[in-house]
């Protein structure tokens, strides 16, 4: 049976505790009687549950003519432990002590970076856990319970008040509240009807709902979700690469400035070569750069996971670390800083009427703007009547019998025929003015009213275009929506720059040109024709609601359909980032202090390092740089 680190390391540190307690009190003059057996046996002990994979590491890496930090850590103790050997055999002092702690305190190092593994895949093991077991699935007519792994696309499942949904899928009867919390951090419940999508593994609230399963297996969000995180926290920042390059030229420098060490305490400083060689060897561990190999991949952990339960998914240490980076912020429109349908703005005349009379006759008709008429009428709980004789012109309006009445819902240019009062005129050249689209509303020879809709911006956009901007990004808007439009949403949310009437295939050529001068350029979509974009862009941002192309392009993905979450990204990027640098800072000042007082520069004045402090030191620096990484968990983040 394979033992992890953390079992190793207290195996290690059972065997080691007789030594500790010959260290308290050796400056009583008390020998522990046989302690240099004890020794030998716990220490080899130690040797092969501890050191022996260090061993293993070092001797792989020679045969491939490498050193690597294990080489140190393999080093430290081998020359500890057989020159203890030999020291026991022809009556020398031995130095068990200083093989022993050397493994201990570096196991204690790996003790605590397989903690944060174990704790990060604990949540994501979590996570998987949320997943319901079995559920109600609609077979031969009647509904009967299978195992979840039996769940096909298309399946109609019921969900009872307080159940967990199974899979993800569109509701087609009932309507509930769900609460989505465990998936995009919204702490409150979402409304759901006929028609909406609902996440597995979230959990129903207080209806009775019924909906075909879109998405079962590794296709669903949480199953997406758990795989993202997990190639984030594995994966390598390009920082990474440059600690790596560090590593290859630290470990050969150190060994040679421990040889120098060994040969200026012997030969010209008189040292006894016992003496020399605890010199050298300090040297050696003091300097084993693991909290260097620490640096980068625990904060990347730390960050990744915090992001997560932030609704924000970023994929690979790369993207935290590009992100980290930009200088222009290029956005969609429809679906991204917009709804993505239309929607009713303003309705001018009398409400109730108007509202009643557009809303009776859009009931009849599939038209886009239709049904945001009726959601309207819907919302403002206005009853709907009857119609007959209802006919549709395309492109241009409806028409039918209300009450008797001739009555109709029509453009401008069906509508120019009516007699259209000077103020109505006034209000609806404003409101085309503002890009939006109005339909004149009329019963008998009387127009009645006027409704104006638009794709309206997300109630976010603005905030999150706001705080970016505050952070000194350029925004910019790409759409294939006419400029008249464009500018007019781009006004209402702080839009520094537009670029309209783009064809789908020539986004990724607008982020081609904003990336020259060498300035990094995100960009955020949620379309099948943003994936170009998307991946041409040095950040591709999906929009979780957006299509399965456009998030397997993004390199980040906003779980909660909301701009904040670019933010949230930037501002989790940045600290993380930052914490890695500060990591390195506490990896090498170690070394830098701990080197010289190892080599004995400071004997003079009373300063000397043994093996096993320098092994100590070296462990507290690991220990500094996984607590440093762990302190992400508390930092603020914008608008988090």
């Amino acid at each position: 049976m394979k033992l992890s680190s953390i079992q190793r390391f207290w195996i290690s540190f059972i065997l080691t505790i007789p030594m500790i307690i010959q260290m308290l009190a050796m400056p009583f003059h008390w020998m522990m009687p046989g302690y240099n057996w004890i020794a030998l046996i716990t220490t080899t002990l130690v040797m092969l549950v501890a050191a022996v994979p260090y061993w293993t590491s070092a001797w792989v890496a020679f045969k491939n003519h490498h050193a690597n930090m294990n080489t140190l850590v393999a080093l430290g103790t081998g020359i500890a432990y057989f020159y203890s050997i030999f020291a026991m055999i022809t009556g020398r002092a031995v130095y068990f002590e200083s093989a022993d702690f050397i493994a201990v305190f570096v196991l204690l190092g790996d003790t605590m970076e397989e903690r944060m593994h174990n704790n990060a895949s604990n949540a994501l093991k979590k996570l998987l856990d949320l997943q319901v077991k079995e559920a109600d699935v609609l077979r031969d007519g009647k509904f009967v319970q299978v195992p979840l792994s039996q769940v096909k696309k298309g399946d109609i499942i019921r969900v009872k008040p307080g159940q967990k949904i199974a899979v993800d899928g569109v509701i087609t009867k009932g309507s509930t509240t769900v609460d989505e919390s465990m998936v995009t951090g919204e702490s409150m419940p979402v409304r759901k009807k006929v028609g909406d999508n609902v996440i597995g593994s979230t959990i129903n609230g207080d209806g009775a709902i019924e909906f075909r399963a879109t998405k079962v297996g590794d296709e669903t969000v949480l199953a997406q979700i758990v795989e993202m995180v997990k190639k984030a926290q594995t994966s390598h920042a390009p920082i990474q690469n440059l600690t790596d390059r560090i590593s290859g030229i630290f470990v050969p420098t150190v060994l040679i400035i421990a040889i120098i060490t060994f040969v200026v305490w012997y030969v010209f400083l008189g040292a006894t070569a016992v003496n020399a060689m605890l010199f050298a060897v300090a040297v050696i561990v003091i300097a084993c750069p693991c909290a260097l190999g620490l640096a980068t991949p625990t904060a990347l952990m730390v960050g990744t996971s915090r992001a997560a339960k932030m609704g924000v998914l970023i994929k690979d240490g790369q993207a935290l670390e590009e992100i980290n980076a930009v200088k222009i912020i290029a956005f969609d429109k429809t679906g991204t800083i917009t709804i993505g349908k239309p929607t009713v703005t303003d309705v001018i005349g009398e409400q109730a009427k108007t509202l009643q009379v557009a809303g009776s006759l859009e009931a009849s008709s599939e038209h886009p703007l239709a049904k945001a008429i009726v959601e309207k009428a819907q919302q403002e709980k206005i009853k709907l009547l009857q119609v007959t004789d209802f006919k549709a012109v395309e492109g241009q309006g409806v028409t039918a019998k209300l009450d008797g009445q001739p009555a109709f819902v029509r453009s401008l240019k069906l509508a120019k025929n009516e007699q259209l009062a000077e103020k109505l005129k006034e209000q609806a050249g404003k409101l085309q003015s503002e890009a939006k689209t109005v339909v004149y509303v009329g019963l008998g020879d009387e127009i009645v009213g006027l409704i104006a809709i638009q794709d309206t911006p997300k109630e976010s956009s603005a905030t999150a275009i706001a705080q970016l901007k505050a952070r000194g990004l350029r925004t910019v808007m790409i759409t294939g929506d006419n400029e008249q439009v464009a500018q007019a949403i781009a006004k209402e949310v702080g839009i520094d720059d537009v670029v309209a009437g783009v064809m789908p295939n020539q986004k990724s050529a607008v982020i081609e040109s904003l990336q020259k001068n060498g300035k990094k350029v995100a960009f955020v979509g949620d379309g099948i024709n943003d994936a170009p974009a998307l991946t041409t862009a040095d950040v591709g941002i999906a929009m979780g609601s957006g299509t399965d192309i456009a998030i397997e392009s993004g390199s980040i993905v906003l779980v909660k359909n909301d701009l904040r979450g670019v933010v949230r990204a930037l501002s989790i990027s940045q600290k993380t980032f930052n914490r890695i640098k500060l990591n390195l800072f506490w990896a090498l000042i170690y070394n830098v202090i701990g080197i010289p007082i190892a080599a004995g520069v400071f004997v003079g004045v009373g300063l000397t390092l043994s093996p096993e402090f320098a092994a100590l030191a070296m462990a507290f620096s690991s220990v500094s740089v996984v607590t440093s990484s762990l302190l992400l968990n508390w930092t603020k983040i914008e608008d988090a």
